[in-house]
């Protein structure tokens, strides 16, 4: 197959975020925090330009396979990410499903945190066993103002989907009948704060 010769991809930087780049290692700042990333393993090159709108990142790669190629979105999608991480942040929503057992839970802060990051669930099916699961960094969980219902914050989009993720496993029903049990916490949605 014919090689293309390079591929670019560019991503627009909004006011009020900072991205700094140094060899594949990105920083972005915003109102909200900074969040950092490696990219050191594709090897593309990033760079920041001067777009007629303002600033732009711009990531391209030369003579490169279709797989190499698509580093270059994955890279864009990821500091686009991070851009709307800083600037909005990130909020997933989780509801508890149960039949017969209420799900009690509790957001703690963790020793020397300044947000709640550890969430505690008892009375998963009736059990005597508190799940305890700790958010990735830089997430904090939380009630809402709904029965039956948390939210994950955060400005890394990665470690809130992950978060989610280990709460939602940590409440699956192992050696039973699967159909019978859906008792658990799901996600319900995926949203920009603010959006």
């Amino acid at each position: 197959s014919a090689q293309i010769v390079c591929t670019m991809l560019a991503g627009s930087v909004p006011e009020g975020v900072t991205v700094d780049i140094k060899a594949r290692y990105v920083t972005v700042k915003g109102k909200r925090g900074t969040l950092e990333r490696s990219f050191k393993h594709l090897f593309v090159d990033i760079k920041k330009v001067k777009g007629k709108d303002g600033e732009m990142v711009k990531v391209e790669k030369w003579f490169g396979t279709k797989k190499e190629l698509a580093a270059v979105r994955t890279v864009i999608s990821h500091i686009s990410n991070m851009i709307v991480g800083v600037s909005s942040g990130y909020e997933y929503k989780m509801k508890f499903v149960y039949a017969h057992f209420p799900i009690n839970v509790d957001c703690k802060k963790s020793e020397g945190s300044k947000i709640k990051d550890i969430i505690e669930i008892r009375n998963y099916l009736g059990e005597k066993v508190t799940r305890k699961v700790n958010m990735m960094d830089g997430c904090e969980v939380d009630r809402t103002k709904e029965k039956d219902e948390i939210v994950v914050i955060g400005n890394s989009r990665e470690n809130v989907g992950t978060s989610v993720s280990k709460i939602q496993q940590i409440c699956q029903v192992k050696h039973k009948d699967i159909r019978k049990y859906l008792d658990g916490i799901y996600c319900t949605t995926k949203k920009v704060i603010g959006q």
